[in-house]
């Protein structure tokens, strides 16, 4: 899968399963463009690198950026929507404001960036567009409201942009199950017992295991390459067997 002169702009890009995503497409020859708070992931100088600290969740500052891409390279083919915030607490214990910051991460941001990039994108009339949803638009956890509302939504989101602007524009949702991030390990060092945590979240996969960053982003590169052209308004489950198999006693 060979991207050279394309052009792909990556939400929360600095670290995560977006810093994986920002390296895959950047070995595969692309122009890469990330947009974060966090400027972890800004260390390549080179002219097919653009890094820019962008708050995704606000319109003006959206609307720039991409115009910053384009202004750079021309052309807009892929987007990424990845930035997200994970907070804990069922509806009775979520604040308003909690609430807000988890949608205008997880979901406004998608929508901000897929209504400035659509326009550059149909200049070239063809492009894809993939959605970081998670395995919790299917089955959820206790006390992730918010969250959980959040990824659902971008499973809606995805199916109108991929109607909307068929057939020279795809979307696709990737729903990854628990995967070796920053914002895992922080929720794991929360509990007073960090190493039971992490073994249970791998013995909830029927792999025994949680994914990597990498993988994702190779199921990202793929599906925005020529070789996924018939794919799109799909929710498409990388979870390692999460949530197929009904838990309880085998007598």
């Amino acid at each position: 899968m060979n991207f050279n002169n394309k052009t792909i702009i990556i939400t929360g890009g600095a670290n995560g399963i977006g810093a994986a995503c920002a390296d895959a497409f950047y070995e595969a020859g692309a122009n890469v463009c990330v947009l974060d708070l966090s400027n972890e992931n800004n260390q390549k100088n080179n002219p097919r690198w653009l890094y820019q600290n962008v708050d995704v969740s606000k319109s003006v500052d959206v609307e720039k950026a991409i115009k910053v891409v384009y202004e750079k390279f021309g052309d807009i083919h892929f987007l990424v929507n990845n930035a997200g915030i994970q907070r804990y607490g069922s509806v009775v214990d979520t604040s308003e404001e909690e609430w807000d910051q988890v949608m205008n991460i997880n979901l406004k941001s998608y929508f901000l960036c897929s209504k400035y990039v659509i326009p550059f994108m149909k200049k070239n009339s063809d492009g894809a567009i993939i959605n970081l949803s998670s395995v919790q638009a299917f089955v959820t956890q206790e006390n992730v409201a918010a969250y959980a509302a959040s990824k659902t939504a971008i499973l809606g989101l995805t199916r109108s942009i991929a109607i909307d602007f068929a057939p020279h524009i795809r979307c696709i949702a990737v729903c990854p199950g628990t995967i070796d991030t920053p914002m895992l390990q922080s929720a794991i060092a929360l509990s007073p017992n960090p190493h039971e945590v992490m073994k249970e979240c791998e013995d909830m996969h029927l792999l025994h295991r949680i994914g990597q960053p990498e993988e994702v982003a190779s199921l990202v590169k793929f599906l925005c390459s020529d070789e996924a052209a018939f794919i799109t308004g799909e929710s498409i489950r990388m979870d390692g067997g999460l949530g197929i198999k009904i838990q309880g006693s085998k007598k």
